[in-house]
């Protein structure tokens, strides 16, 4: 590049310094002419001078020798007249030669002019001036055609040096113009297309190298503006999905608020209906009691234990509701896991539809240390909420529980229709429902007392149809589990 741009520099350097010299010289010839020319002038004028002083005189003598003032011997002007035309004779630098022969016609008239009579010496000189006035009138036109040849030729040279300034003058005019100002003004109309984020680079081939500098500095400009712009888009699109993000947790942390706000409210709500329940439920089970005791057939008296049972653990969970509104958590014990989920599955069998079968897939001892009361009611809630997507149609729901090495796994399945996308792409959230006439706290009950026991809860749908429910709890739940 460095290349590219010195030797055209170059090169217009040197045109210019030529163009520079060429003017110089130009002015310097014309001073050099018109000091020759006035050296010329001076000179001829000088020589015309000496010319009239020979005829001034011969005039001079002749008037002498008219008005007989002149002596026998040769008067002192006409010795002079006679020496400066014999010097003029000598001088070859304007003498021309027609001059020469009058000048020297002249000479031989006045050689020997003291030794002629008078009237002799007198048609000498007279024939002396006539020959030299007719040498002034030729050396007058003479010198007019000097003159004239010098104006002319001082005319001809101020009309060259004109035109050749002339021509410098346009030549330079035109490469400021084509090379320098319309280059610029292209420069400022790109200059102006940053002003509407045009960050195109362009083509320099048709421009002066000697702009390459300034419109590559401009290319390179405009990339480097380019990749700004693109950081600054990338970054303000990240700005925007950060505040997208941003702003969607605070919609959902207003979301969790106000659901919390409203479980609160519910919770509240169901502390007073506890409260206000347990009393009516305790008369109730004194009377079921006095019921029992007058019955003796062993089929209702089963039916009646398992009715007493179920008062007893609803008074419970109506004190453990309470007690959870006061803070303080059901107490864990001790248990078989197998026993709780015959006993529940015997229970539930009277609350869902004959056309619905329940199966128990569990091993025969499963010992566990979980609150009772809350996995308990936890299973149920599985349980019906799976009768319950069934819609009394025939189908199926198994339970299986399996004491693995590091957790206990509970899975609840159904043929029903399965969980919808939106549960299964956000999972569990209270007042959520897929069921017209579900009230969306089933499963959140069921996943709060999960996580409260330190486990935790899946969805998931199966092929070709149904849903399963996998609740794991953690190995300190198992008795007997190894550390």
């Amino acid at each position: 590049m460095a290349t590219i741009f010195y030797r055209p520099a170059k090169t217009r350097a040197l045109a210019f310094l030529g163009l520079l010299l060429l003017a110089l010289a130009i002015l310097g010839g014309m001073i050099w002419r018109n000091l020759h020319h006035f050296e010329t002038v001076l000179s001829y004028v000088d020589y015309s001078h000496r010319i009239q002083n020979v005829s001034v005189g011969l005039q001079q003598s002749l008037i002498s020798y008219v008005t007989d003032t002149a002596t026998t011997a040769q008067p002192p002007v006409l010795a002079k007249t006679i020496k400066e035309m014999q010097i003029l004779i000598d001088d070859n630098q304007y003498l021309s030669p027609s001059t020469r022969k009058n000048l020297e016609t002249v000479g031989s008239l006045l050689i020997n002019i003291n030794e002629l009579s008078k009237e002799q010496k007198n048609t000498r000189l007279i024939e002396a001036l006539a020959v030299m006035s007719q040498t002034l009138d030729e050396e007058g036109l003479r010198r007019e055609k000097l003159l004239e040849d010098i104006n002319f030729d001082t005319q001809t040279e101020l009309y060259i040096a004109l035109v050749t300034f002339t021509v410098i003058l346009l030549g330079a005019m035109l490469f400021l113009y084509y090379r320098i100002l319309h280059p610029l003004n292209d420069l400022r109309q790109l200059l102006e297309r940053l002003t509407d984020e045009n960050y195109t680079p362009i083509t320099i081939d048709h421009l002066d190298p000697l702009l390459f500098p300034v419109f590559n500095s401009y290319n390179e400009m405009v990339i480097h503006l380019a990749e700004l712009e693109a950081a600054k888009h990338l970054y303000a699109q990240s700005l925007q999905r950060e505040v997208r993000l941003a702003t969607q947790a605070l919609l959902e942390q207003q979301y969790s608020l106000a659901r919390a706000e409203r479980l609160a409210a519910i919770g509240e709500v169901a502390a007073e209906l506890a409260h206000e329940i347990r009393n009516p439920l305790a008369g109730i089970q004194m009377a079921f009691n006095n019921l029992r005791r007058e019955i003796n057939d062993p089929n209702q008296c089963e039916r009646m234990d398992l009715i007493s049972s179920e008062l007893k653990r609803l008074g419970r969970l109506l004190s453990d509701m309470l007690d959870q509104s006061r803070h303080s958590p059901e107490t864990a014990c001790n248990f078989n896991m197998t026993t709780l989920l015959r006993d529940l599955i015997t229970l539930t069998r009277y609350q869902i539809a004959e056309t619905i079968e329940i199966m128990s897939d569990t091993p025969p001892l499963i010992p566990v240390h979980l609150p009772e009361s809350g996995i308990r009611q936890a299973l149920l809630n599985l349980i019906l909420n799976a009768a319950d997507a069934l819609q009394e149609r025939p189908g199926l729901i198994r339970i299986k529980v399996r004491a693995e090495a590091q957790q206990l796994r509970i899975e609840v399945f159904d043929n029903g229709p399965g969980f919808s996308q939106d549960m299964l792409n956000y999972g569990i959230r209270p007042f959520r429902t897929s069921r017209q006439d579900g009230t969306g706290l089933g499963l959140a009950m069921v996943q709060r007392f999960i996580k409260d026991v330190g486990g935790n809860i899946k969805l998931s749908n199966l092929h070709p149809n149904g849903a399963c429910v996998t609740v794991l709890l953690p190995k300190e739940c198992l008795l007997g589990h190894k550390s």
